[in-house]
């Protein structure tokens, strides 16, 4: 402990006495940059630096709504001639310029002139499909870190407001402490939600306990992740206890950790390839891909973005046309 605290000490005059003075200087006074803050000023102007020499550059792409069995879905444009159509992550963003060469970059014009084309050229024809089982697994119960992002995600919340609200429920007793960057759970909690699991969405929701560990070396997990104290007091029969934000947070913090401990979500997906002409012997590829919810699992109880569960399994599942190679 004595050398541990040499050495942060020795890292503090290395890097903190010289930054500091330059914050006070260029920025505003009392400005603090020790070992750990002078880290965080270094990726500050590495960013600035990349913002500095970063240039512009405009590209198009094609969508089409197709129809199918009576059912209308969207394909995106990602070939022509066997090139794929530029996207945002083919340019270099100190230049401004495309890959090698390897890909088609369209603008206002011509992607404008292909439309046309294109809809000269129907019918187009399934070239391409293709089935794919997925198993989706659960995310680890809250952090301290992972809660404010969702919070952000999903509220609104500032950090100091969902930690404002996780301080109110904590000091309530219905939550673990909030301040924590360790996934597991004690062995109570992992019996009782799995008792709320099956009591609410029956025994085929619940495959057994499941232990998260974090992938950081040397993880200060002193304390649990976030969950509640109390797995019956479900966000339904929390309004009488607490309103406002800290019942959102409740929810947020009730909903993810059961959500933790319960079975993956099975889904198929779906993806389409459709050719078409373009025009003076050009070939046009397009897919569109979709996903049916074969066995919910943890989407049951949790869906990360979305504040409506219910709601977001209809949007998840993304079902087309059944289609085979040969179709136009």
């Amino acid at each position: 402990l004595v050398d541990a605290q040499e050495s942060r000490r020795i890292l503090d005059r290395l890097f903190g006495y010289k930054v500091s003075p330059m914050l006070w200087k260029r920025i505003a006074p009392k400005l603090s940059a020790g070992r750990v803050q002078s880290v965080a000023v270094r990726l500050i102007v590495e960013r600035e630096e990349e913002r500095k020499v970063f240039r512009k550059a405009g590209f198009w792409n094609l969508e089409a709504r197709l129809c199918g069995e009576g059912r209308e879905f969207t394909a995106t444009l990602v070939r022509v001639n066997g090139k794929r159509v530029a996207v945002g992550k083919d340019f270099d963003a100190a230049t401004g310029k495309p890959g090698n060469g390897s890909v088609t970059v369209l603008d206002g014009a011509s992607s404008a002139a292909l439309a046309v084309t294109l809809r000269g050229s129907i019918p187009w024809e399934v070239t391409g499909v293709e089935e794919k089982p997925v198993t989706q697994h659960p995310a680890p119960p809250f952090i301290t870190s992972t809660l404010q992002q969702e919070a952000n995600r999903k509220l609104g919340f500032s950090a100091d407001r969902t930690m404002a609200a996780a301080q109110k429920l904590f000091d309530s007793g219905v939550i673990s402490y909030h301040r924590t960057d360790s996934t597991t759970l004690s062995d109570k909690a992992l019996q009782e939600s799995g008792r709320t699991i099956r009591g609410m969405y029956g025994d085929a929701y619940y495959g057994g306990p499941r232990r998260y560990q974090k992938k950081v070396k040397n993880a200060q997990e002193a304390h649990e992740a976030i969950r509640p104290t109390d797995f019956s007091l479900t966000p339904d029969k929390s309004g009488s206890r607490f309103h406002g934000d800290e019942a959102k947070v409740y929810e947020l913090i009730w909903k993810r950790a059961v959500s933790s401990q319960m079975a993956d979500a099975k889904l198929l997906r779906t993806t389409v390839e459709i050719t078409a002409a373009g025009g003076g012997g050009a070939s046009c590829l397009f897919t569109a891909s979709g996903k049916v919810i074969q066995f919910p699992g943890y989407l049951r109880a949790y869906v990360e973005g979305s504040d409506d569960p219910a709601a977001d399994l209809g949007d998840k599942e993304t079902s087309l046309p059944s289609l085979t190679e040969g179709d136009r």
